[in-house]
C-alpha cells in the first residue's frame, strides 16, 4: 500500500513538472499531489499512537481522503497521453491495491487473537491456551553445533528450535520481529508444544501461495474482488510468495474430529486458491492446519531487511462462507459438509452413539494405539523423497520423513544426518534465487519428529509430499474381513495336511531361547564385548546392539 501510494504521488509530481513553470502554480495535478501528501502526513501522525489505536485511526482518517481522491479523479478531464492523464489512469488501475491497508504486527495478531484469547502472563487461573512461536537461529549462532559443510545439525543445544510463549498482551511480538526466521500458527495451545493434542482453538485458516510475481498478485486480488475466490482478511507478503489469512468469525475448538474436518476443508480450498492464474507452479502444495507461517515483521528468505508485511483486504469470514467456494458439481462440497456435521457432535451424543470409544478414550483416557513399524518403511520413504520429490514439496518430503522416523523408532541423530544429506540435492533443484532450500527449512521440517504425529494419515502424507502412496494389497477389503478369509484358508490347508493345529512345526524351536536372552546371557562374561558376542552367537550386529544392556558393560575394543 505504501509503495503504491509513493508511486502515485511521484506521478502527480511528474505531471506538475511536465508543465511550463508559469503554469505549475495552477496545475490540476497539484490537487492529486495534495491528497497523496495528506495520506502520508496521516501515517506520520499515527506513528506516535499506541499500536492498538493505529488501525482504528487509520480507517477513520485515511478512508475519507482516499474517497475524495477517487471522486476528484473521476471528475477531472485530462488527455489520456498527458502526464496528468497517465497519473489518473494509474490511480484507477491500481485502486484495488491503493486501498489495501498496511497493518503492524500488533494490529495483525490482535485481529486474529482478540483480547482474552490467551492466558494473561502469570495468571494461570485463566486456564486458557497461549500462542507458540518458533525461532530457527541462523547457522553459526551460539548454541549450535556445526555439521558437515558447516551446516548446523544441532540448534539451541538440544537440536530443536527456540520456542516463545505468546500471552494475551502480545508483549513478545517485538522480540519475534528482530529475528531471521520465526514462524507461528493461528492456533492457541496448552503447554509449550505445537502438537495436535495440545491445540485448543483455531482462529484462522491460512494458505501459502508460492510462485507469485506481480501478474499473479494482481490476479489473486482480482479473483477475490470478483468472488471467484473468498476474500482474505489479510494478504501477507512472505518475500517469495503470499500467505492468505482467513480470520474466522469465531474460533473453532480443536477436537480431533474438528481437526479432520478443517484439514479436509483446507485441502479442498487449496485446490481452488492455487490455480494457473495465482501461481506459476502447476501443482498445489498441500499443508496441514497446524502449519506455522513467518511472523509479521520478521525476516523473509530475502533477509531481515525485507521483512514480512501484512495488508488488510477483507473482513472476518465464517466456515459456511468458505465452503461455498468448494465446487458442488463433483460432490466435494457435500463430502466436506458431511464431515462437518460429524465434527459438531457433542460428547454426550458421542457417548450414546459410540459407547466403546467413549469408555476407552474419555473415561479410561487410553491413548490412541499404533502399530510398531520396521525401519523398511523409513528406508523406502527416504529413497523416494531423494529420487522423486519435486520443487514445492521439498519441505514436506523431509517433514514426512521425520514422521516415519518416529513411527519406525529411528534415532534422531540418524534422521538428522539423512535429512541434511538432502540439502544439497534439494537446493540444486531451485529455479529461482529467492526459492533456495536452506538449512532453516530442514530444521523446521524436523519439528515433526514427535510422537504426536505417528498416526499421521497416509493420504495426507501423499498430498503434502506430492508422491502417490500405494494401498496395501488386501483385495480392497477391510482388514478384519481379509484376515477372516485368510485364516479360513489356513485352517483348510492345515486340516488337509492332517495337523491338529497350525502352530505345530512353526515358530521358534523349543528351548532355543530368544535373541535378547542370548545376548544378555553372553553379556554376563566379565570381559564380554559386542563384537565377540556377535561372532559367538552368529547374530546380526544390529540385533546384538539392540539387546546389549548399557549398564555395567565394557565397550573396550569397539
Amino acid at each position: 500500500m505504501v509503495g503504491y501510494r509513493a508511486h502515485l504521488r511521484r506521478k502527480f509530481d511528474e505531471a506538475v513538472k511536465s508543465l511550463p513553470q508559469k503554469d505549475q502554480a495552477n496545475a490540476a495535478a497539484l490537487q492529486g499531489q495534495a491528497y497523496c501528501s495528506r495520506l502520508f502526513s496521516i501515517e506520520q501522525e499515527l506513528a506516535e499512537l499506541p499500536p492498538e489505536e493505529q488501525h482504528t485511526q487509520r480507517l477513520k482518517r485515511s478512508k475519507p481522503v482516499m474517497d475524495a481522491l477517487l471522486a476528484w479523479a473521476e471528475t477531472t478531464n485530462a488527455a489520456p497521453k498527458s502526464a496528468l492523464g497517465k497519473a489518473i489512469y494509474y490511480l484507477k488501475e491500481q485502486w484495488p491495491y491503493l486501498i489495501r491497508v498496511l497493518v503492524t504486527a500488533y494490529e495483525f495478531y490482535r485481529e486474529i487473537f482478540p483480547v482474552g484469547s490467551f492466558e494473561r502472563e502469570g495468571v494461570y487461573e485463566d486456564q486458557k491456551g497461549n500462542g507458540i512461536a518458533v525461532t530457527i537461529p541462523p547457522k553459526g549462532t551460539k548454541g549450535s553445533k556445526g555439521g558437515e559443510n558447516g551446516i548446523a545439525l544441532k540448534i539451541e543445544g538440544d537440536g530443536r528450535a527456540k520456542r516463545y510463549t505468546i500471552t494475551d498482551d502480545l508483549a513478545t511480538l517485538p522480540d519475534l520481529q528482530d529475528t531471521d526466521f520465526t514462524i507461528m500458527s493461528p492456533i492457541s495451545y496448552f503447554g509449550n508444544r505445537h502438537s495436535g493434542k495440545n491445540a485448543r482453538f483455531l482462529y484462522a485458516l491460512v494458505f501459502d501461495l508460492d510462485g507469485v510475481g506481480m501478474p499473479q498478485l494482481r490476479d489473486t486480488l482480482h479473483q477475490m474482488e470478483s468472488s471467484i475466490l473468498p476474500k482474505a482478511t489479510f494478504v501477507v507478503n512472505s518475500g517469495t510468495g503470499l500467505h492468505l489469512y482467513y480470520v474466522l468469525d469465531k474460533p473453532v475448538p480443536m477436537y480431533p474430529q474438528n481437526q479432520k474436518y478443517l484439514k479436509e476443508l483446507k485441502y479442498s480450498l487449496t485446490r481452488q486458491i492455487w490455480n494457473k492464474f495465482t501461481s506459476t507452479i502447476d501443482e498445489p502444495q498441500m499443508q496441514g492446519i497446524m502449519q506455522g507461517f513467518r511472523v509479521i515483521g520478521s525476516g523473509t528468505k530475502l533477509g531481515r531487511e525485507y521483512p514480512v508485511t501484512a495488508y488488510r483486504v477483507g473482513d472476518r469470514i465464517t466456515l459456511d462462507e468458505l465452503i461455498e467456494y468448494i465446487p458442488d458439481s463433483n460432490g466435494e462440497q457435500q463430502r466436506i459438509q458431511g464431515i462437518m456435521q460429524k465434527s459438531s457432535m457433542s460428547l454426550e451424543e458421542a457417548k450414546e452413539k459410540y459407547p466403546d470409544w467413549y469408555e476407552r478414550r474419555v473415561v479410561r483416557k487410553e491413548k490412541r494405539g499404533r502399530w510398531e513399524i520396521k525401519r523398511d518403511l523409513y528406508d523406502w520413504w527416504l529413497h523416494r523423497i531423494r529420487d522423486e520429490i519435486k520443487v514445492g514439496h521439498r519441505f514436506y518430503g523431509i517433514m514426512t520423513l521425520a514422521i516415519y522416523a518416529r513411527k519406525c523408532c529411528i534415532d534422531e541423530d540418524e534422521l538428522r544426518q539423512d535429512a541434511f544429506s538432502l540439502l544439497k540435492p534439494y537446493d540444486s533443484m531451485s529455479v529461482e534465487q529467492i526459492n533456495r532450500f536452506t538449512p532453516d527449512d530442514v530444521v523446521c521440517a524436523l519439528e515433526m519428529y514427535n510422537e504426536d504425529y505417528v498416526t499421521f494419515p497416509r493420504d495426507d502424507i501423499a498430498k503434502l509430499s506430492g508422491l502417490p502412496m500405494p494401498v496395501n494389497k488386501r483385495n480392497y477389503q477391510k482388514q478384519a474381513d481379509h484376515l477372516e478369509i485368510d485364516r479360513a484358508i489356513r485352517d483348510i490347508k492345515i486340516r488337509q495336511q492332517g495337523k491338529a493345529d497350525w502352530r505345530i512345526g512353526n515358530g521358534r524351536p523349543a528351548g532355543s531361547g530368544t535373541a535378547k536372552e542370548k545376548v544378555q546371557e553372553w553379556q554376563q562374561h566379565p570381559d564380554g564385548r559386542k563384537v565377540d558376542c556377535q561372532r559367538a552367537t552368529d547374530l546380526d550386529p544390529k540385533t546384538v546392539r539392540k539387546w546389549w544392556r548399557k549398564e555395567g558393560t565394557q565397550e573396550n575394543g569397539e
